[in-house]
This record gives structure tokens, sequence and C-alpha cells, in this order.
């Protein structure tokens, strides 16, 4: 960009913060993106790369600190990417999570005037996750990534995790440094453990994934009864840890879990609840992670279905059937639609633990099942979408226009695919009547939405 050279110094007001968790600010109408900023702040910033159409910079003085700014509670937090927003008010989190909503839809899918709520936030924002993924490197350590880097941060305690993975933590650091089980490096190929992913249930049991590089794991019985024993100073009781696999992982791309699956100890799956409803959940099972905020955003599914009991709804991507499940009793049937068969087997097992007989879960793709449906002269009143972040298929898109539902309710976990496909939907007759945003990924930049669709 003419005018602008690596090395520039600038002063610049932040005016946003992107989804990546940098700070944006606008000089001489060319947008830069800063590290170490937050909306609010103006910052003397150097230009460290220069883009076609914006640049990047490094905050080198605070010069007016934001009145929105705070002191994060995580000592990890100025190196660790994992939370981007814990310095940020948590008011001005849920603010800020709505307006990106808003300047999504308007500027991706040329949607104005809907709606958008207020994000629903937590009384207790902190202490949320069920499910953590580490990575472990060469020399036993165990963290998240340092910010833009594949640097190993090594995390002592993480203050938006369930208190028992600090503990299980140092348990699996203190078995690496006794057995000398080394972390596996991915520079020079060796080591043993990559990574570890650890479930916690609502009422505090645990499962714990080793992953490893190949099937070579040393001194496995240690392991278990270092994480099954009472040990020192840990709060671990012998009912904690109620399961423990190992997975192979032989690929170097950043995938936390391989395809392969051992199970060293205790339960094949955990058991863990929404609601009313019990679920059980393996390794590789899809679960929201934030236990009271998915009961917030399954119930406000509920609120835009409004359901009499008489109407027949499809669930697609219904992964292990949980939005299937808890939304049962107010439907007349439920069709829940998942093209991973794993997550069909564990959704059937589900329907008869919780001893439901409205819901059937049919292996497939949503866009080559719904057709099919209709062929059997099968009615949807309404169709519920949750996809993964790429958001809907466009296949899929033009089953949903065919099959016709009056309603559809949309649950996203980005906004940017979220409102490209509401503006496809709106170009087919479709009308976003309410938005609202459930923050369930608190000191993050994610926001998840739920969204009402009527036919004009």
């Amino acid at each position: 960009m003419e005018g602008f050279k690596v090395g520039d110094r600038i002063k610049l007001e932040i005016i946003d913060i992107s989804s990546e968790g940098m700070g944006v600010g606008r000089y001489n109408n060319f947008t830069f993106f800063v590290e170490d900023a937050i909306l609010g702040d103006v910052v003397y910033a150097e230009i460290t790369e220069i883009k076609k159409r914006y640049g990047i910079g490094r905050t080198l003085e605070i010069l007016e600190k934001s009145p929105y700014r705070i002191e994060s509670k995580c000592q990890h937090f100025y190196q660790c990417d994992g939370c981007q927003l814990q310095n940020l008010s948590y008011e001005k989190q849920l603010e800020l999570k709505k307006d990106r909503v808003i300047n999504s839809l308007r500027r991706i899918g040329k949607i104005e005037d809907v709606l958008v709520k207020d994000t629903i936030g937590m009384d207790y924002p902190y202490r949320y996750r069920n499910k953590v993924e580490f990575q472990v490197g060469k020399g036993y350590k165990i963290g998240f990534f340092k910010r833009k880097s594949h640097t190993i941060v090594p995390v002592e305690k993480s203050i938006i995790q369930n208190e028992i993975v600090d503990d299980i933590l140092l348990l699996i650091k203190e078995f690496m440094k006794r057995y000398k089980v080394d972390g596996y490096d991915r520079k020079s190929k060796k080591g043993i453990i990559k990574n570890i992913m650890i479930r916690t249930t609502q009422d505090n049991k645990a499962m714990v994934v080793v992953v490893t590089k190949d099937d070579k794991l040393p001194h496995k019985r240690e392991l278990i009864e270092m994480l099954t024993t009472p040990y020192g100073l840990s709060t671990i009781s012998k009912e904690t840890v109620v399961s423990i696999y190992q997975n192979i992982n032989r690929n170097d791309k950043l995938v936390t879990l391989g395809p392969k699956d051992i199970k060293l100890y205790g339960e094949d799956k955990i058991l863990d609840f929404i609601g009313e409803y019990r679920f059980l959940i393996s390794p590789k099972s899809f679960f929201q992670v934030n236990h009271k905020q998915t009961e917030v955003l399954y119930d406000k599914v509920i609120e835009y279905l409004n359901l009499t009991g008489s109407e027949v709804i499809a669930d697609l991507y219904c992964g292990i059937g949980t939005i299937s499940i808890y939304i049962s009793k107010y439907a007349k049937k439920v069709y829940g639609v998942e093209v991973v068969k794993e997550a069909i087997e564990d959704a059937k097992e589900n329907l008869k633990l919780n001893n439901i007989d409205n819901v059937d879960f049919i292996l497939g793709k949503s866009e080559e099942v719904l057709p099919k449906l209709n062929q059997k002269n099968i009615n949807i009143d309404a169709i519920i979408v949750d996809p993964p972040r790429k958001g809907l298929e466009k296949s899929l898109i033009d089953s949903i226009i065919e099959a016709n539902p009056k309603k559809i309710v949309y649950v996203s976990c980005n906004p940017s695919t979220l409102a490209r496909d509401l503006g496809y939907l709106v170009e087919e007759g479709y009308k976003v009547v309410e938005v609202q945003p459930v923050d369930m990924f608190p000191h993050t930049t994610h926001v998840e939405c739920v969204v009402l669709i009527e036919k004009e």
C-alpha cells in the first residue's frame, strides 16, 4: 500500500475487535489489525505487515487505556491463544458479539431491519468448558499454542475449564516426568504423547484421552493408577476419572484425534446431562462445551418452534441427538439426520437411555435424506439446522426450500456463514424474524446464535 511501509509507527484509535481478537483501527482510511489492543484503546503501533486492503501492526505503547480494559484473571492470557478477550469487560464482550452478528448480517447477508437481541451471557463466565484439548511437546510440555505460532505455552491452570482438569493435568505431567514418557516433538518426529483431551460432566466425572503418535504408550498401568488413586494434594478421587482412552494419531496435521481408540480403563462412554435428559458421550462425540448455556440455547430453539404437539420436525446435522431428544416431548415426530455413522449409533443409544419413542435417527446426508422424506409424503412442519462452522451446503439449502417448511430454526457458531445462508433463504421467500446471540464461549471472540426464520 503506497504511503505505508513495514516499520512505520502510527497512532491509532481502536474502534473494533476482529474475529481473531486483534484491535481494529483506521489510519488515512486504511484498516489496521493490531496485536495487544482492545476496543477503546488509543495506541502507538508499529506496522509489521502490509497487505493490499489492510495492514497488521503490534502495540508499542497504550497512549489512552480503554474504559473497557480490565486485568485478566488468567496468568497465561498474554501468551496463550485459548482466549482473546479476557482483558475486555464482560459486559462489553456481550455487546461486541451482538454487534458482530449485526455487521455480518448487513455486510454478508445484505439483511437489514432484523431484530438482533442482546447477547445472553453467564452470571459466572468462568470454569465453563467441559472439554479441553491440550498440546503436548518435547520436555513434558503440556499447554496451548502461543498466539500466532505452534510454540506450546505450558499451562498449570485455566480459568475457563473445570477445576478437576487442572488436577488431572498435574497428574499427567507427574506421570510423564516420573516414567520419562516424552511429549512428541513435531520437528524431530520423536516422542510419544501428542495431545491430551479431557471431558468433564456436570457431576464432575472425567474422561481422559491420551493421544499418541503410534501404538506405543509405556507404563499404562502406572498411568491408570495415578489417575484413579488419590495422590498427594490432588482433589482427584477414585470416582473422578471414570474412563481412560489411548487414541492413535499418526497424522502430523493439527488435528487432535486420530481414527483409532483403545480403552485403557473404565467406562466406554461417560454420562452427562442437558436439562432432564441423559447422554452417553464417547471420545469423538460432538457435545456442546458449555453445560449451562446449552440449556439456554436449546430452550430458545423450543421457544422459536412454538410447538403445539402436532408438528413433524426435521433436525439436520443432529449429531448424537441432543436437540432432537431435548425437543421431543413438544413435537408429534422428530427426524434426526446425520452423516457420521458413529454419531447416529450414539444417538440411537441415547434415545433408548431416555425412553423416547417419537424420534427416528437416519444416517445420511441431509440434502439427500430430506427429499426422500418428502417422497414418502412426510410433511415437515419445521426444520432445525445446526451445521459446523462452514455453514450449510448450497445443495441442502435447495432441499430445504423444496421441502417448504413454514419455519426454520438455525443454530450457528459462525456469524459469517450464518449471514451468507440467511441471504440465500431470504432470496427464496423466507423472512428472518429474530436472532438471539448466546455467549457459549465467554472470553473468546466466538458467538453462537439461534435464528427464527419463517415463510413470507
